[in-house]
């Protein structure tokens, strides 16, 4: 069953005595028993023990506080996160990857804000840009063309958020209504009328699903790509030369 939108009631606070990051820290404890969906003034100002209009004053409506929030766990998702570095690109690009994955797929709230309700602040936009810049500028420090750089991290970012969407869509999926939680499971492989499928299955594999074998297949592909593109432009290069 869904987590029901109820908030503990608290002993109520003294007039003035919230501050903007009470109250934030305040929404975040909130929205680990309810989810971000349910998350709501009223209930805040409950779970808070202060009326609404304390939280009004700093945040006059739910997207504001929203952006509050995903500003505050982005500074968290940025220190969790490695860097790419030129002289050891792939290692540190899988890491890098892993390490965005690990970090969503282990805070849904953090998942949820970001990836999707996407809506970031100007000031969290603006470091998303700083980053995507320097891992760009390192990936053509290792030898692609600016171009093949941002096709590439792209693709890495697009890979590990399509992964966490699925995984944490299917964790809504399965606390909504304890239903299959994607399309695979309500699949069934008649060893007869699909033996290659029946026997992968068999093995653990799984069409579609959101599972670490499945991230490092295709994360895995997107490296080599990158690998035969650094190592095109070498040879182009020695070419011109000759």
């Amino acid at each position: 069953m869904a987590k029901q939108a109820t908030a503990v009631k608290r002993q109520r606070r003294e007039r003035g005595s919230i501050n903007p990051n009470d109250i934030i820290e305040g929404a975040f404890q909130l929205a680990e028993q309810i989810g971000i969906d349910n998350l709501s003034m009223p209930l805040l100002g409950k779970h808070l023990g202060v009326g609404v209009t304390s939280i009004y004053w700093y945040f006059r409506k739910k997207d504001d506080l929203l952006n509050a929030m995903t500003d505050r766990a982005l500074r968290q998702f940025a220190v969790a996160t490695p860097y790419v570095e030129a002289n050891d690109w792939r290692a540190t690009l899988g890491e890098h990857a892993r390490g965005m994955r690990k970090a969503f797929l282990s805070n849904p709230i953090l998942s949820d804000l970001v990836l999707i309700r996407s809506a970031l602040s100007p000031r969290a936009a603006q470091l998303g840009v700083q980053e995507v810049e320097l891992a760009v500028e390192n990936l053509v420090a290792a030898g692609l063309t600016a171009e093949q750089a941002f096709d590439a991290y792209s693709a890495v970012s697009l890979h590990v958020r399509g992964s966490v969407v699925l995984q944490r869509l299917y964790e809504k999926n399965r606390a909504g209504g304890g239903g299959p939680g994607d399309f695979e499971e309500t699949m069934v492989y008649d060893a007869e009328a699909a033996p290659l499928l029946a026997k992968v299955t068999r093995e653990g594999h799984r069409i579609g699903a959101a599972d670490d074998t499945n991230f490092e297949y295709g994360l895995n592909c997107i490296l080599d790509n990158i690998d035969r593109q650094i190592a095109d432009g070498k040879k182009g290069a020695r070419s011109r030369k000759g």
